[in-house]
């Protein structure tokens, strides 16, 4: 039987209207040039364990790391491994991660989680993407942090820095997260995914700013369609940049 050629010769549609061999080639060009920029790029949340890291990033819902760095050495000594969090007493665990934001929702998050990983891991945290999303307080995002960091598993991490990014350099115009996920895993190899999420974050904290981005000063400037949306005067934009650790 003949096959269906139909919308064979029907090119994929790309955000800006360049074609799919064109994107593909500029966003790894970009990549390129991150890769230069911020060869040191790595997880800014403090850890040892994947129990830390999978506490840590889950505290880290509309906080920074940098506060979450501030609460989770006292938070770890007091649970050591997931029955301490199973058990834990609620108005102790409040008051430590009271300072990082919505500490009562968190709390329960984390108490499911000791909870969960005791009565169906034995108390450790699985490896893989199936069984961390069906935790309490585990999304994708925070599964493809651990699964990178930790296990290191490839995984896209999309959050607001990395969403924000992508779109502006017109890899996708996807809003989902997961269809952006998607989307800009289909650009790069999975080798790549990690160390991706990483430094177009570093990047959209330090340069690409979303109310004004400082597109004078940013080295990816020949390879983002968006150039312009922020001040392109290289002095004003260097002003702009926020060249520190955000650990």
């Amino acid at each position: 039987m003949p096959r269906d050629t139909t919308n064979a010769n029907i090119p994929e549609r790309t955000p800006t209207g360049e074609s799919r061999l064109a994107l593909v080639r500029r966003a790894r060009r970009t990549y390129r040039e991150l890769t230069g920029l911020y060869p040191d790029a790595h997880c800014e949340l403090n850890f040892t364990t994947p129990l830390e890291l999978l506490v840590a990033t889950i505290l880290s819902a509309q906080c920074t790391d940098k506060r979450v760095n501030q609460v989770t050495p006292t938070l770890f000594a007091h649970y050591p491994d997931a029955e301490a969090y199973a058990s834990a007493d609620r108005d102790e665990l409040e008051g430590i991660i009271r300072p990082l934001g919505f500490f009562r929702a968190k709390a329960n998050s984390l108490v499911g989680l000791g909870s969960a990983l005791c009565e169906q891991h034995g108390g450790e945290v699985p490896g893989n993407l199936a069984d961390l999303v069906k935790l309490p307080g585990v999304g994708r995002k925070t599964a493809n942090v651990l699964l990178g960091n930790a296990f290191d598993v490839p995984g896209i991490t999309v959050d607001t820095h990395f969403g924000r990014l992508v779109r502006r350099f017109g890899w996708t115009d996807e809003e989902d997260p997961v269809k952006v996920e998607h989307a800009i895993g289909g650009l790069f190899p999975p080798k790549d995914w990690t160390m991706l999420s990483h430094r177009v974050v570093w990047h959209g904290r330090r340069v690409c700013h979303a109310r004004r981005p400082a597109c004078g000063a940013c080295g990816l400037a020949r390879w983002c369609p968006s150039f312009g949306e922020g001040p392109t005067d290289p002095e004003t934009a260097a002003k702009l940049l926020r060249m520190r650790s955000f650990a």
